[in-house]
This record gives C-alpha cells, structure tokens and sequence, in this order.
C-alpha cells in the first residue's frame, strides 16, 4: 500500500504478530505487512534500535520489550489489573482452577491476566492474547453485555474451533439470553477439548467492562463448584472499580 504515512507502515510491521505469529522472517513480515522487502527492512532497522523489536539469534525477529512496557501504562494494566489481582489470586487459592481477567475488544476477549500453577488444565490464553468471544466463558459474558451491532457482527462469523463450539447463531443467542437472567456463562471443551470454563461480569458504573472465569478439566463433576467464590471476587472487583470511578470524577470536578 503505497500511500501509507511512515508511521502507518511502522504499526503494520508490529501488526503483522500476533498470537500465532510470535517470531517472524524478515521475508514474512513484508509479507504481511503488504510491503516491499527494503522498505520493511529499513523500518524494521529502525524498530530494533527502539526495542519494539528484537532479532533472534536465527534470524527472526520478535516483539520488544519496550512495547511491553508502554503496554503496562494502559489503563486496562495500570488500574483494572491493580484493583482485581489482590481478588483473582484469593479466587485461585479458593478454586485451584485456572483464573482469567477479560476484557471485550471488538468481537474478541482480550486477556488482561491469568493466573494459573503446574497442575492447571492447559489453555491457550495468554495475557495480551485475544481469543473469539463466542468460544469462552469470559467472552461469552463479555457478548451477552455488549450493544446489538456487536452481538450481530459476532453472530455473523462463528466459527468452529473444536467440535463442540457452539456456531449455530440461535443456539447462541438462547444461550446469552439465559447469561443475561442468571448473570454468568458457561463453555464444555468449545475452545479445548478437555477444558470447560464459567465466568462472571464486573460491574463498573457503565455496566459489564469486564469478566473473571474459571478453566477447570471437563472431567470435574461439577464446574459450576467455584461459582460462590467467582461471584464474591467479581463482586469485591466492581465495587473498587466503581469506587475508583467516582474518586476520579470527583477529582475531575474539583478542577
């Protein structure tokens, strides 16, 4: 794409990982990024100066720690994350179960946090990670609270990622119905198979901004066990999110 400003040709190159492509080729990025071989390299060049990019001793190259610490000033780090993992570490030691922080980006659920120890079921989020919001506990909750054009374009691009995920549009909109009257979710091996999950809304003063979930092994008799100790952490959450909410008003007020 030729007429792309030289920063938009920067962000296309960082753009072009993701979570499946953690380490690239200089050929596969230009690929991806839609641009000529020298224009890549000469920004990927300056890229590794900035440590937004770091060359792998074979050649490739990968993310930057200097993007991974911008990332934590973000207001989903810097406030969210610091007012619930005090919460999602009691919710780990109660349960035993893997614990995940969401929030909605798009059509996804974007992980803030997850906390999890050696005998934790396998799962294939990562904080910073996005997974479809139609295939998890905590995306589903994070669906069921979002406006209708989302919940549309969502219904729109189900996809199958295991055999039991859920891709018939009705079927899902049933499901977020009953989200909705009960106020949590529930998946059986749609995004793993061998991992079910359930989760929670937390509640800031403009409704559902976030969700907390549990994986647990499908062979659990009952995943719905952790539920009470889930509902008192979204709980315990929400309300120190609105009440930071409100002192920050105040604080905006006062001039």
């Amino acid at each position: 794409m030729a007429g792309r400003s030289v920063t938009l040709r920067a962000l296309s190159i960082l753009d072009a990982f993701d979570a499946t492509h953690r380490r690239l080729k200089l050929t596969e990025i230009a690929s991806r990024a839609e641009l000529p071989l020298a224009t890549a390299h000469r920004h990927i060049r300056e890229l590794v100066d900035w440590q937004a990019l770091e060359r792998r001793a074979d050649g490739t190259y990968q993310i930057g720690s200097r993007l991974w610490h911008l990332g934590m000033l973000s207001p989903m780090h810097a406030e969210l994350r610091e007012l619930a993992l005090p919460h999602l570490q009691d919710l780990y030691a109660a349960t035993g179960a893997t614990v995940h922080l969401a929030v909605r980006e798009g059509t996804e659920a974007l992980y803030v946090e997850r906390l999890g120890g050696v005998r934790s079921v396998p799962v294939v989020s990562r904080p910073g990670g996005t997974l479809p919001l139609h295939a998890t506990a905590v995306g589903k909750v994070l669906l069921a609270w979002a406006s209708p054009e989302v919940v549309r374009c969502a219904l729109a691009r189900l996809c199958r990622l295991t055999p039991y995920t859920v891709v018939a549009p009705a079927r899902l909109t049933a499901q977020l119905d009953e989200i909705r009257r009960t106020g949590a979710a529930s998946t059986r091996e749609e995004m793993v198979v061998g991992a079910s999950s359930i989760a929670v809304g937390v509640t800031g003063t403009d409704g559902v901004i976030a969700a907390v979930g549990l994986v647990m092994p499908s062979t659990r008799p009952n995943i719905w066990s952790g539920l009470p100790a889930l509902r008192a952490a979204t709980t315990a959450i929400g309300a120190r999110l609105r009440a930071r909410e409100d002192a920050d008003r105040v604080a905006r007020a006062a001039g």
